[in-house]
């Protein structure tokens, strides 16, 4: 569920601008000031680098690849508009590895679907193909690297819109999403403006501390 309010800021430049600004360092400092639980992803990949991505999580689990599920007889397609549901616009699809870290989850042509219905990008806890023609797409992609070979015959898209392991985080649909080339952090909606508040006295106690190193002397 979207938080009341927040939806205007999605897909808001200044807003994500603003985000990027603060950093992914004080967004964490300021989630561990209001949840005691861990929030923080270590640095990840990007085609583009220099583009933040934020958002609701959609999620998708992947699991182990079996031929005797039903989940194998349906495509990634199936659970994408599972995972995405009404209104895509402005969210981040999540994938979970389902153990397979370095596997390909995706790829360009799949994930063409994200630029397609407005979602703000992916934040993948395993490898993507096609990184030339997802930095051409427009959206924010995260990811563990880039993958030239065809994941398919390891994992399978297994579970849609579900809480999922995300590199030792717990996702639920919903979740704030932020990631830039620091890391990412994932923020309970219910706690998105308390964390943005938090995370903007952060960054005045560090600047703070800054004037007054800089005016230290040497003993």
């Amino acid at each position: 569920m979207i938080e009341n309010g927040a939806e205007h800021e999605l897909g808001n430049a200044r807003f994500v601008s603003r985000l990027s600004e603060l950093g992914c360092a004080a967004l964490v400092d300021a989630m561990g000031r209001i949840h005691d639980h861990r929030a923080h992803i270590l640095p990840m990949v990007s085609p583009d680098p220099g583009r933040p991505l934020f958002g609701p999580a959609a999620t998708i689990a992947f699991m182990p690849r079996r031929d005797d599920l039903t989940q194998s007889s349906e495509t990634f397609a199936d659970f994408f508009y599972q995972a995405v549901g009404e209104s895509p616009a402005g969210r981040v699809l999540v994938l979970s590895s389902g153990g397979y870290p370095d596997v390909s989850h995706a790829g360009g042509t799949k994930l063409s679907r994200v630029a397609h219905h407005g979602l703000a990008g992916v934040l993948a806890d395993g490898r993507l193909r096609d990184f030339r023609q997802l930095r051409e797409q427009g959206f924010a992609t995260w990811c563990n690297g880039e993958s030239t070979r065809w994941g398919g015959e390891v994992v399978m898209p297994y579970a849609a819109d579900v809480t999922v392991e995300f590199a030792g985080v717990c996702i639920t649909p919903g979740d704030y999403v932020y990631a830039d080339s620091s890391g990412a952090v994932v923020i309970p909606s219910q706690s998105l403006r308390r964390v943005l508040e938090i995370a903007r006295k952060v960054e005045g106690e560090d600047s703070h501390f800054l004037e007054q190193i800089r005016a230290e002397q040497i003993p």
